[in-house]
């Protein structure tokens, strides 16, 4: 289990809602191509959660050797320009990734915690939590503050699996309102139709 483990790669923007943040309080943002992303609000940020969920039609280890590939992930990981593995320790493990981001914002990278579970019914959760002190600073990046999030990934039937992406993030420094509000939407839908073509080739 292992390499299992080493998907943390899978997204430095990731994230596992607050308690404040309740089904009732998701609002529909983007229902297109199989995918549906929903928004909620985050008591005491500035910034919204977003959860992103599709289904796909492949299988629980396809999408597993997927994220498993540090080298590969950033082909479908929206707006990644690098990742790396730091450290894996038992059943959680410990990634660093660079993120692209539109001048003239400064570019973001990201430290993540993840720690994967199985299900019995053959289910992934991978829980992620920002650990943006496990290394120090780089130059030229702005660590993004906090992270909290997960992929669940269900098998459903045989041949099919309903992946849920959700995230809530606080990108540190100066963000535009404009750039925040487009990458809730864009980062869910992105990351997860890029996925989708993979894992059906």
């Amino acid at each position: 289990m292992g390499t299992l483990h080493r998907v943390a790669v899978v997204c430095g923007l990731t994230v596992l809602m607050s308690a404040a943040v309740h089904a009732d309080d998701w609002e529909v943002k983007k229902d297109a191509d199989g995918i549906q992303v929903s928004l909620a609000d985050v008591a005491g940020s500035k910034y919204k959660a977003y959860r992103g969920v599709t289904t796909m039609k492949t299988s629980i280890a396809k999408l597993r050797a997927l994220q498993e590939n540090l080298a590969g992930a950033c082909a479908w990981i929206y707006e990644c320009k690098s990742q790396k593995l730091l450290k894996t320790e038992g059943a959680s493990s410990w990634t660093y990734t660079q993120f692209n981001t539109p001048f003239p914002v400064t570019a973001r990278d990201s430290v993540l915690k993840v720690t994967t579970t199985e299900g019995a019914d053959g289910s992934i959760l991978r829980k992620l939590e920002g650990a943006p002190t496990y290394v120090p600073d780089e130059n030229g990046f702005v660590r993004v503050e906090s992270v909290e999030g997960f992929w669940k990934m269900v098998p459903k039937g045989s041949s099919e699996v309903e992946v849920t992406y959700q995230v809530h993030t606080e990108p540190g420094g100066s963000v535009p309102s404009w750039l925040a509000n487009s990458f809730v939407v864009d980062a869910p839908f992105n990351t997860l139709k890029a996925l989708r073509d993979l894992a059906e080739k």
